[in-house]
């Protein structure tokens, strides 16, 4: 049983919206966590919104004419993130989802690094991702909530502007080797991004506070990172929602001292150029 790998389209958006919520529902239900879409238009909205974007390619399983699954990955910034991948439950284990992961990889080509994210409980995934080649980098917690604490006096959080993406691409860099301005003017576009100043000068940004999914943030020091954290969660109108690589545990201590809650744990996992991160950060889905 061979699937036809092919280009999605927009007529695929319905079909690949039904898998993706229903292969996340289903490991989720199998372990006892909440589900990452609350319906299958939630999944349709999504595979929609990446089937237009230009900075994003996917790709669908096909057998005997039916979509079975589906793959995308984020082409926009130097390193490549890959997500999500589904494939039809009734399938899952049957080397569907190996054969998009190896048409992501394939596009990918000579591409600086490529990263993903995944759910630490799902051991399958976990093994063919690692099959492949990724390396299991931070282990991650979901969490979410609002900060007890509100602003941090001595700093300055506010929306971020057009203005601040060199700025907030030139910390990336710092941090992670790399920079994500295609990423950060998604943001700006389609989310509600923040910076936090210190001294008059951008020391930390997040990209999309309150959905983790699309959620990325670098920070000089632990110290930035709370700042814009209470200040993201003062203003805004739901909890924040956040990637926190558990390995800062001084960080996650004052999470759960400020009543935030780990939702599900998680893994980054990379491929090619991997630089340890040179102050605070918090993935995306994407990496």
């Amino acid at each position: 049983m061979t699937p036809e790998i092919r280009p999605a389209t927009p007529a695929d958006a319905e079909v690949c919206g039904r898998i993706i919520f229903e292969a996340f529902k289903g490991i989720a239900d199998q372990h006892g966590f909440p589900w990452d879409f609350p319906s299958v238009e939630a999944g349709m909205q999504l595979a929609t919104t990446f089937i237009a974007a230009p900075s994003i390619y996917g790709v669908v399983a096909e057998l005997d004419g039916r979509v079975v699954g589906s793959n995308f990955m984020a082409e926009g910034d130097p390193i490549r993130g890959i997500g999500p991948i589904t494939v039809d439950p009734t399938l899952q284990g049957s080397g569907v989802g190996r054969r998009l992961m190896e048409a992501a990889l394939a596009r990918a080509g000579d591409a600086l690094g490529v990263r993903l994210v995944q759910d630490a409980f799902n051991t399958r995934s976990l093994s063919l991702y690692a099959a492949l080649g990724f390396d299991v980098r931070e282990p991650l917690l979901l969490m979410r909530g609002t900060p007890r604490s509100g602003p941090d006096l001595g700093y300055a959080v506010r929306p971020m502007t057009a203005a601040d993406v060199d700025a907030c691409g030139a910390l990336c860099t710092a941090v992670h080797g790399v920079e994500r301005t295609h990423e950060l003017q998604e943001a700006l576009r389609l989310f509600a991004p923040f910076v936090v100043e210190r001294e008059g000068r951008i020391t930390g940004y997040l990209s999309a506070a309150t959905f983790w999914l699309m959620n990325h943030g670098v920070a000089e020091t632990e110290l930035d990172m709370r700042a814009l954290l209470a200040g993201a969660g003062a203003m805004s109108p739901e909890p924040l929602s956040m990637l926190l690589p558990t390995r800062q545990a001084n960080l996650f201590r004052w999470c759960l001292h400020q009543e935030l809650r780990a939702v599900k744990p998680m893994t980054l996992m990379t491929m090619g150029h991997y630089q340890e991160p040179r102050g605070c950060y918090l993935p995306s889905v994407l990496y």
